[in-house]
């Protein structure tokens, strides 16, 4: 066995497992500013761990609605795409190695923390549902959000707990906290994406809503749920471990930031715009969460309060 290699059978990264990491740090970055922001909160190994989560996130989403789509394949070969991601996936896991990077950094990442099937085959379920689900009932919603967001927030929280020493009762209170912050988040994103998701992809993800007669009555109903979501994930922040909770804090706190502006923006706006967070306005929850704040009290905030459409 030569010296570049022995690494990787005495349980360190190798040579291949750092570059595929690092490829999957680039995934992320530039997919997501806010992310990105967040991320370098967390220690490592913690930090890695979670970007190779959210690289493989991302990959999948390119296969079922971004290059995938853009390069003219059918439904039925972003299908085969899709399943051969997630073969890929599950042999990563199994046996240490994949020839696709992302693949590669996930599974490393899904072997030392303790990911497993369980996990990954909702979220690939979620994602094949994109494909041909264009309007969603109750129970396929719930279905939906559990794979595609849920589940990201128990594999994060996997990695979070790898080298902490966790009582069951406790790992209970996070296991809820993750599963609710998770949906939050892919609630928030539904909602300020309702335009694009209906306008370009034709979907409309919440049960029930029409996107060409959105209501106020409608948009207060889903961020009440919403919130109850964010509050039951808040009063889980201070059981996560320091390494992680930072990070989570400052994510925390972007999508609260954005959920006030979604209510302080009219349903007749939502249902043609994209409401976000301004940089500056980032800046300042990144700043606070970095102590370990969260912004407090929280206040409706205006669209004219920094661009807050786009």
């Amino acid at each position: 066995m030569n010296g570049r290699n022995s690494a990787r059978w005495s349980g360190g990264p190798s040579l291949y497992d750092r570059v595929a990491m690092e490829a999957s740090s680039v995934v992320i970055r530039r997919y997501s500013t806010s992310f990105g922001l967040a991320s370098r909160l967390l220690a490592q190994p913690v930090r890695q761990d979670v970007e190779n989560i959210y690289a493989l996130v991302r990959l999948a989403d390119e296969v079922v609605d971004g290059v995938a789509a853009s390069a003219a394949l059918g439904r039925a070969e972003i299908t085969r795409r899709i399943d051969a991601l997630e073969r890929e996936t599950c042999v990563a896991m199994s046996c240490g190695y994949s020839t696709n990077l992302v693949v590669h950094a996930f599974g490393w990442t899904a072997r030392r923390v303790g990911i497993g099937e369980d996990l990954t085959a909702p979220f690939f379920r979620s994602m094949r549902a994109d494909i041909s689900e264009t309007r969603h009932t109750p129970e396929s919603f719930d279905d939906y959000v559990y794979g595609s967001a849920e589940v990201v927030g128990l594999m994060c929280l996997a990695a979070f707990l790898r080298d902490e020493p966790v009582t069951d009762a406790r790992r209970t209170v996070l296991v809820d906290g993750a599963r609710h912050l998770g949906a939050a988040f892919q609630k928030i994103n539904f909602l300020r994406d309702l335009a694009a998701d209906f306008g370009t992809l034709g979907r409309s993800y919440f049960p029930g809503i029409d996107v060409t007669t959105f209501t106020e009555a409608e948009k207060e109903r889903i961020l009440s749920d919403i919130e109850e979501d964010l509050r039951i994930a808040r009063v889980t922040l201070p059981g996560l471990p320091a390494s992680s909770r930072r990070a989570v804090v400052l994510a925390q706190g972007l999508f609260e930031e954005l959920t006030d502006r979604l209510r302080a923006t009219p349903a007749s706006v939502l249902a043609r715009t994209r409401v976000r967070v301004p940089n500056p306005v980032k800046a300042r929850i990144a700043a606070g969460a970095a102590l370990g704040r969260l912004p407090h009290p929280r206040r409706a905030r205006t669209p004219a309060e920094g661009d807050a459409t786009e």
